[in-house]
C-alpha cells in the first residue's frame, strides 16, 4: 500500500511539473509576442488583371514590372526577423483600390508601399516617390488623376467611393484628413527611398511629392507610392523591364524599408542628444516655484484618433512617450520634467526628428494649464 501511494505521489508530482513547465512556456511565448510584435509591411503592386496600367516602350506593361519588383522586395523582407509581409496581389489579377487599402487596414499594418511605373509622351525619365496630399499643382493633379482613373474599371465604384470623380480637382479636397497624422512618417520613408534611388541607383531625382492618390487615402498607416521610372523612355523602360533593373529597384526599396524600420526601432535618444540635456549649465536652469512644485512640462508631438503603442518605433525613435485620451482622440507627449530648460531641449529634439509642429505644454496635478502663467510665477 505504501509503495502504491509513493508511486501515485511521484506520478502526480511529475504531471504537476509538466503542467507548470507548459504554463511557463505559454506565458513566456505570450510575453515575447507582446514585446516583439511583427512589423507588418503591405506591398502593393499597382494595377493588374484587366488593368495593365501604363503601356510603354516595346509594349512593356506597368502591371508586370510592378508585380515583379514587389515580389522580390517581399522575398527580401520575409528574411528579416520580426517583419511580416502581406501582398495586395501576388499574381496578375485585378484588385480594386478600395480593397488594397482594406487589406492593409485589416492587417493593422505598420507600412503600406505601392509600386508603379510612370509614362509620358516625351522621353521623360527619373524616379519619384509620393505621399498623400492635395497641393494645388496641376502637374501633380494629372499624375494622381492617371493613377486614380482605375476606379472607373471597378463595379459599383460610385457607391464604393461615394461619388468620387478622379477627373475633378475638387474631389481631392479632404482626402488627406485621415492620413494627416501619418504624413511625417510617410515623408520620412519616401525621403529614404528616394535618396536610395538617386544615390545608389543613379536615377534622375524627381523628388518626394504630394498628390491625392485614392489608394493612399484608403490606408490608416504611413503610406507611400513609388513611381520607379518611365516605361515610355527607351533606355529607362528597357532597364525597368530587365531582370537586373527589377533586381536593383527591389534591393533599393528593401534597403529603404529596413532603414526606416531601424530608425523607428531606436530605443534611446542619441548619445549626443542626451549629453545636450545633461550638460545644461546651472545658470540656464529654470525651475518652477515651490508654489507650483506639482507642475510638469511635456512636449506634445502628435494627436489623432488612432491608439498607438507608446514604443520608440512608433515615434521616430523617441522614448518616454505618454498617451492621453481626450474625448475620442489621443494626444501623445514626449518627456516629463519640472525643468523648463530641459523641456526646451527636448522640444528641439522632437523637432529635429521631424515633429515640426511640436509644442510645449504644462500640467499641474494632472490638469493642463497655461505654460505662460507658470513661467510668470517662476
Amino acid at each position: 500500500m505504501n509503495s502504491l501511494l509513493f508511486y501515485i505521489f511521484k506520478l502526480s508530482t511529475k504531471f504537476s511539473m509538466i503542467f507548470v513547465f507548459f504554463l511557463a512556456i505559454l506565458f513566456n511565448n505570450f510575453e515575447g509576442y507582446a514585446q516583439n510584435k511583427d512589423f507588418i509591411v503591405v506591398l502593393d503592386a499597382g494595377h493588374g488583371g484587366k488593368d495593365p496600367g501604363k503601356v510603354g516602350y516595346k509594349k512593356f506593361k506597368e502591371k508586370d514590372i510592378a508585380l515583379n519588383i514587389v515580389l522580390q522586395v517581399g522575398k527580401l523582407l520575409e528574411q528579416q526577423q520580426n517583419v511580416k509581409v502581406i501582398y495586395t496581389r501576388k499574381t496578375d489579377v485585378f484588385v480594386e483600390l478600395k480593397e488594397r487599402g482594406s487589406i492593409a487596414n485589416k492587417a493593422d499594418a505598420d507600412l503600406f508601399v505601392s509600386v508603379h511605373c510612370n509614362a509620358h509622351h516625351t522621353q521623360a525619365s527619373g524616379a519619384e516617390t509620393w505621399v498623400l496630399g492635395t497641393h494645388a499643382n496641376k502637374q501633380n493633379f494629372e499624375v494622381a488623376k492617371a493613377e486614380n482613373s482605375v476606379i472607373l474599371l471597378e463595379d459599383n465604384y460610385k457607391i464604393n467611393y461615394k461619388g468620387f470623380n478622379p477627373n475633378s480637382p475638387e474631389s481631392l479636397i479632404g482626402l488627406t484628413l485621415m492620413q494627416e497624422e501619418y504624413l511625417d512618417q510617410s515623408i520620412q520613408l519616401a525621403s529614404i527611398i528616394q535618396d536610395g534611388f538617386t544615390t545608389k541607383l543613379k536615377r534622375k531625382n524627381r523628388g518626394v511629392k504630394q498628390a491625392g492618390f485614392v489608394v493612399l487615402h484608403q490606408t490608416y498607416m504611413p503610406s507611400i507610392l513609388i513611381e520607379t521610372g518611365f516605361i515610355t523612355n527607351t533606355k529607362e523602360g528597357t532597364y525597368l523591364n530587365s531582370k537586373i533593373g527589377q533586381q536593383k529597384f527591389s534591393e533599393s526599396i528593401f534597403k529603404g524599408v529596413t532603414k526606416y524600420i531601424e530608425q523607428l526601432n531606436l530605443n534611446t535618444i542619441a548619445i549626443d542628444e542626451v549629453e545636450a540635456i545633461d550638460n545644461i549649465k546651472k545658470d540656464e536652469v529654470t525651475e518652477v516655484s515651490e508654489e507650483d512644485s506639482n507642475v510638469f512640462f511635456k512636449v506634445q508631438i502628435a494627436s489623432g484618433s488612432r491608439k498607438l503603442v507608446t514604443k520608440a518605433y512608433n515615434f521616430k525613435g523617441l522614448n518616454n512617450i505618454d498617451r492621453i485620451k481626450i474625448g475620442n482622440s489621443y494626444k501623445y507627449y514626449f518627456g516629463n520634467t519640472s525643468n523648463y530648460s530641459e523641456i526646451k531641449k527636448m522640444h528641439s529634439i522632437a523637432k529635429s526628428k521631424g515633429y515640426s509642429t511640436a509644442f510645449i505644454v504644462a500640467f499641474k496635478n494632472g490638469e493642463k494649464i497655461s505654460v505662460e502663467e507658470v513661467l510668470k510665477k517662476s
